[in-house]
């Protein structure tokens, strides 16, 4: 017996938009539910399951940020923004609010099935409770606080872990700065952004083949990091000359 279809919740008022997407989501693979106003997605999440939601800003009735608000107040399904507006802050603001993604239209259907994929995955590892999350050469084992280099395992410092698992937890999605600081710092540190450039250079000094040109740990420009998605990046070999890591009996943190 195959496993069901995933069921995503498309939000747009743009008729147009909502069947390229319908089409695409269907074609591989997906069930979907679509509606045009702010309200009706909040009903429709509320009274149907759904695995995940796709919500454009601009709705007639309410700002798509306010939807987001609500269903995070009760629901952890994974949420993927729309929109035109492209400005970091509100990228931030949205991220902040719950938001899992943040796509700026125009966009492919390609990029956003990738991204979907990530988010479901996420969900999953969070359900599952799996342990593991490996990018190219790196292994994040979460159950250990182990982390492994080209299978020789690292020494990080309780930071340098700390900061380092928050991302792995969220592996394919961008973390904001103020969550990171948050998660890793405290709540009194969350504008004490060169704290995450410090630590984040020490981490792509550890980690990342060429840390000047990082492929793992990647820069969200005014908004976060991220810890690439397995398979990302991974059309060019990566490089033998990677920084040797230190053998440990144990990551510290």
């Amino acid at each position: 017996m195959s496993d069901p279809s995933p069921i995503v919740l498309i939000v747009d008022d743009e008729v147009q938009i909502r069947r390229f997407l319908r089409t695409g989501f269907e074609l591989n693979g997906f069930s979907v539910h679509e509606c045009g106003t702010g309200a009706e997605a909040i009903r429709m999440a509320t009274l149907q399951p759904i695995d995940l939601a796709i919500i454009d800003l601009g709705l007639p009735d309410m700002d798509g940020a306010e939807v987001i608000e609500r269903i995070r107040s009760w629901s952890a399904v994974p949420v993927i923004v729309l929109s035109v507006r492209s400005s970091e802050a509100q990228k931030v603001h949205l991220l902040e609010l719950g938001a899992d993604d943040y796509i700026v239209k125009p966009f492919g259907m390609a990029e956003l099935l990738a991204r979907v994929r990530v988010a479901l995955r996420r969900q999953m590892r969070a359900a599952t409770g799996e342990p593991t999350v490996k990018v190219g050469p790196l292994t994040i084992d979460l159950s250990a606080r182990a982390v492994f280099l080209n299978e020789q395992r690292l020494t990080l410092t309780p930071k340098e872990y700390r900061l380092l698992q928050v991302l792995a937890q969220h592996a394919g999605n961008v973390v904001t700065h103020q969550h990171l600081l948050k998660e890793v710092w405290g709540s009194v540190h969350v504008n004490d952004t060169h704290y995450l450039r410090i630590f984040m250079r020490k981490l792509r000094q550890k980690i990342e083949p060429k840390p000047d040109s990082p492929r793992i740990l990647v820069t969200e420009l005014g908004v976060g990091y991220r810890l690439a998605q397995s398979g990302e990046n991974e059309t060019a070999p990566w490089s033998v000359a990677a920084p040797a890591p230190t053998a440990a009996a144990k990551t510290e943190g």
